[in-house]
């Protein structure tokens, strides 16, 4: 695990398989409009590499076949060196920050994500508050980006 994965959520190690289920996971609910696409694979991509994931399991990701791959057999397998750590609200969490990635979060993954929290037990309440982090994290980002003028308006209005 990176310093990163660390500092953001208290985890120093993770198997392997605990990575490479994660990403399967989060690419199964993604997926769930028939397509990741490549801004939602490249969010993948970069947040697995700041959580410290191998080179070897993100490549696996791209040989994974989202669309047959059943959510309940990924899960497991998903542990770290913390015991009161869960994957279910942190999966949530960054599946509907990678379904978005794109600019779209179709219906269908919306609902993705919504079987999903609810196959693990992840409260209605809970999936409404991480759908409003994600748009207020947005949000923020947008401000940064505009008072730091990373951002700008068309000179032509």
């Amino acid at each position: 695990m990176s310093e990163l994965s660390q500092d953001l959520y208290g985890l120093s190690a993770a198997t392997e398989e605990a990575f490479l289920n994660y990403g399967k996971a989060l690419l199964v609910i993604a997926g769930a409009d028939g397509e990741v696409g490549e801004a939602e694979f490249a969010w993948l991509v970069r947040h697995q590499r700041k959580m410290g994931a191998p080179e070897h399991v993100i490549d696996e990701y791209r040989e994974f076949d989202y669309r047959v791959a059943d959510l309940a057999t990924l899960l497991p397998a998903i542990r770290t060196d913390v015991d009161t750590w869960q994957a279910a609200p942190h999966l949530v969490y960054h599946a509907i920050q990678m379904s978005g990635a794109d600019g779209v979060y179709t219906d269908e993954e919306r609902a993705q994500v919504l079987r999903a929290a609810r196959m693990m037990g992840v409260a209605d309440d809970i999936v409404l508050s991480l759908h409003a982090l994600v748009d207020m994290e947005q949000a923020v980002n947008d401000l940064r980006a505009a008072l730091f003028h990373v951002s700008s308006l068309p000179a032509d209005v």
